[in-house]
């Protein structure tokens, strides 16, 4: 273990990281909110959550700084009575919850289908890439949209756990495709290289040269793609929750809270949509960010 973080130390990827201020100032940026919503039980001033606690004549506060704000509710309250600043932990905490389970799902789906369809070829890679072209033909969103309404009719009176479910499910659908054509891709060039033939001649089943072969030659592509996606997901989640066909209101994300601030944003109570809004670029722009340097980290044509 000490030897394989010495070698990742000493390697290109670790020294793109430190010469690049971009990368390391969205990394802080990533690590504090991920932080923040993987600790908000503890991290958090209140529990957002708990309606014991929720006092509604401290309902609409102002951040502390303003005239009427107070100490204990740094951002201010929502319309509930609510702490700003705790509601974010816990919203961020749902937020990339789903978004990182959807792109694993999606990864899983898509590489799996990936290696199969340039690996065997023939029919098998045609009916794969020709649901991926229908695939494509959908937007996300409507998809995500549709098989949301979906799961909510079938289950109107489903368990939470069963909604998130249905949530994760419908973002990772049409996330699939990308990870799936960018393997077939890199499985069409490297099932032609040496190393696989001779694998074939000492008679390796097809399963284990995909598996212990092919796969880690293929994963770069894979990684940067998924660092992206991650922030896709969360806007997907985002937009959906704005909608009202997202996480359960009990336990509301980014885009809930956007969504509940967005009926006051007019008569003056700004802090209530305006702070999960700059969370939610914040957290998007920093995986972004991070994406972007992978991606040349890990190509030597953009070194």
């Amino acid at each position: 273990m000490q030897a394989a973080l010495q070698r990742f130390f000493d390697g290109d990827v670790w020294h793109s990281f430190r010469s690049s201020p971009v990368a390391m100032v969205a990394a802080a940026i990533a690590a504090v909110c991920g932080l923040a919503a993987l600790f908000a039980p503890w991290l958090a001033p209140h529990n957002p959550f708990d309606l014991a606690t929720l006092e509604l004549a401290d309902a609409r506060l102002p951040p502390a700084w303003e005239a009427e704000g107070q100490a204990k509710y740094l951002l201010g309250t929502d319309d509930q009575g609510r702490d700003v600043l705790s509601a974010l932990m816990y919203g961020a905490r749902i937020s990339l919850l789903v978004g990182l389970a959807s792109v694993l799902l999606s990864m899983v789906v898509g590489v799996a289908l990936g290696l199969l369809s340039g690996f065997a070829g023939g029919r098998l890679d045609a009916f794969i890439m020709r649901v991926c072209d229908v695939m494509l033909s959908f937007p996300s969103i409507l998809v995500a949209l549709l098989i949301d309404g979906v799961g909510r009719a079938l289950f109107p009176n489903a368990h939470d756990t069963l909604a998130f479910a249905v949530l994760i499910l419908a973002i990772a659908l049409p996330g699939w495709v990308q990870y799936a054509r960018t393997v077939r891709g890199s499985t069409l060039v490297e099932r032609q290289k040496e190393y696989v033939q001779a694998a074939r001649l000492i008679g390796v089943s097809p399963l284990r040269i995909m598996g212990r072969h092919v796969l880690p030659n293929v994963l770069g592509p894979v990684l940067v793609l998924a660092t992206i996606q991650v922030a896709t997901a969360i806007l997907i989640e985002a937009t959906l929750s704005f909608l009202g066909v997202g996480v359960p209101p009990t336990q509301p994300s980014l885009g809930t809270l956007i969504r509940t601030g967005n009926d006051f944003l007019f008569s003056g109570e700004w802090w209530i949509t305006i702070f999960p809004g700059a969370v939610l670029v914040l957290i998007a722009l920093s995986v972004n960010l991070l994406g972007d340097w992978l991606r040349d980290a890990l190509n030597p044509r953009l070194r």
